[in-house]
């Protein structure tokens, strides 16, 4: 599957015009990792709640947990009756929602920055009261079963990912769907999400992320308030299984209803946690742009408008996870073309970026590009605030953020032939095929989701 998480919102991008304050870091006596970014632009803020939980750490049996626990934490406390917790930030003008991903789960709110009391006392009554019980759990269950049904099962695309997951990895956790497999959902207990619940959400296994119109000393103070009180957690994180080096091509053909053709190509990559060489994931998120970085990219003028042997191609690759991903292409074959063509085309591409380096003009465009589109995203407080909750989630220095335009900036051509070469290679990669079967008389071509459009709101 292409980088998973079940997301959420459509946000309004919460953008302002003018340099922002440096981080700043304190860490509460129970292990809460907080970290502060000022930003006056606007009276507004972001709060987020990063957990070091995700589908990577579930195992084999109760898959899909993670998620579902996600579900459970809008279902009530203690205190707080179902669904209250949304209708009390809706009635102070803010928005909330969370996802979850393969290496955590996150809570947010946006609000006017005087309102970050509220954001914090919900959070940090449902970090350790949540209430957990069966009515709720087994309305949610059915919720979630039908979500996967919807977005997964009934989405030939999706379904062709999923299961390219699960073949593309031997032992990695990332070979499992975020939302679960049907036969671990059907499973699921009550007490196993309260287990869930007790081992992972507690205050040393979190960061807490606020960037908009604060001062960091009062967000601590009111950190220290809300969250201190809480009891610290004894967190041992499971041992991590080592992915075997693949020995040679995989390929599978997935049977679905469906009006076309889709494949799906993954070669096995490094991330900036486990890299060789600290520049290669930076190089590879250079080539992916350069195949696929907007309509003057190599996909869309070759493969798309050019040739005409795709209706659609796009390649994607992600430098911060947990643990080692893949390097994706997907592409839809245009009328009067076959699968086999566009493999072909695409395979050709790759062959030419390691045998030709990319030159000095096209790298340029490529690279101011790329920038660009980092550097206005960081005028989305929601973003930056991500960034930060998801690097200091995965493991890595959440000062990462503040290096990774130059560390861009920095990559040759001949790094990103390097790469090509070195990651590319035909005994790293797993082929999926999607074999259209007749569509039903009552039932409509699903829609098919754009590359990487994994997200699923709440």
């Amino acid at each position: 599957m292409l980088r998973r998480f079940l997301f959420v919102p459509l946000l309004l991008p919460l953008i302002a015009l003018a340099a922002p304050a440096p981080v700043v870091e304190r860490t509460l006596d129970n292990g809460l990792k907080i970290l502060v970014k000022p930003d006056h632009r606007a009276p507004i803020l972001t709060s987020q709640i990063w957990y070091r939980i995700g589908a990577s750490y579930e195992h084999s049996g109760i898959t899909g947990i993670s998620h579902l626990l996600e579900h459970m934490m809008f279902q009530g406390t203690e205190r707080f009756a179902p669904n209250e917790f949304s209708r009390i930030v809706a009635e102070n003008g803010g928005s909330e929602n969370a996802f979850t991903g393969d290496d955590y789960t996150a809570y947010f709110e946006n609000l006017a920055s005087d309102r970050l009391a509220i954001a914090f006392e919900l959070e940090a009554d449902r970090m350790r009261h949540l209430r957990l019980g069966q009515t709720e759990f087994a309305k949610e269950l059915e919720v979630v079963k039908e979500e996967r049904r919807m977005r997964t099962e009934d989405d030939p695309q999706a379904l062709t990912s999923e299961r390219f997951g699960a073949i593309a990895y031997d032992v990695s956790p990332y070979r499992n769907p975020v939302i679960g497999w049907p036969g671990d959902l059907e499973q699921l207990q009550a007490a196993d999400l309260r287990e869930w619940y007790r081992l992972w959400y507690a205050p040393n296994n979190a960061t807490l992320v606020v960037v908009g119109d604060v001062d960091p000393e009062q967000v601590f103070a009111l950190a220290t308030q809300y969250f201190g009180p809480l009891q610290a957690e004894t967190i041992t994180p499971p041992k991590l299984p080592i992915e075997p080096e693949q020995r040679g091509e995989k390929r599978l053909i997935v049977k679905a209803p469906a009006k076309e053709p889709y494949v799906l190509m993954g070669y096995k990559t490094p991330v900036v946690a486990d890299a060789a060489e600290a520049w290669e994931p930076y190089a590879l998120e250079m080539l992916a742009s350069i195949l696929d970085g907007g309509n003057s990219a190599r996909f869309a003028r070759e493969l798309v408008r050019g040739s005409q042997v795709a209706a659609s191609a796009s390649a994607s690759y992600s430098a911060f996870q947990r643990l080692a991903g893949l390097f994706l292409f997907d592409a839809v074959p245009s009328k009067n073309h076959s699968i086999a063509e566009v493999e072909q085309a695409i395979r050709a591409q790759i062959a030419r970026v390691q045998t030709e380096l990319v030159s000095t003009e096209e790298l340029a465009r490529v690279r101011t590009q790329v920038i660009a589109a980092k550097v206005f995203q960081q005028d989305m407080l929601f973003y930056q605030a991500m960034e930060l909750g998801m690097l200091a989630t995965i493991g890595l220095d959440w000062r990462l953020a503040d290096s990774y335009v130059d560390n861009l900036a920095a990559v040759t051509s001949a790094q990103v032939q390097a790469v090509a070469q070195k990651y590319l290679i035909a005994d790293h990669l797993t082929v999926a095929v999607l074999d259209p079967q007749p569509l039903a008389a009552d039932q409509p071509a699903p829609a098919a989701p754009e590359l990487g459009d994994l997200s699923h709101a709440r």
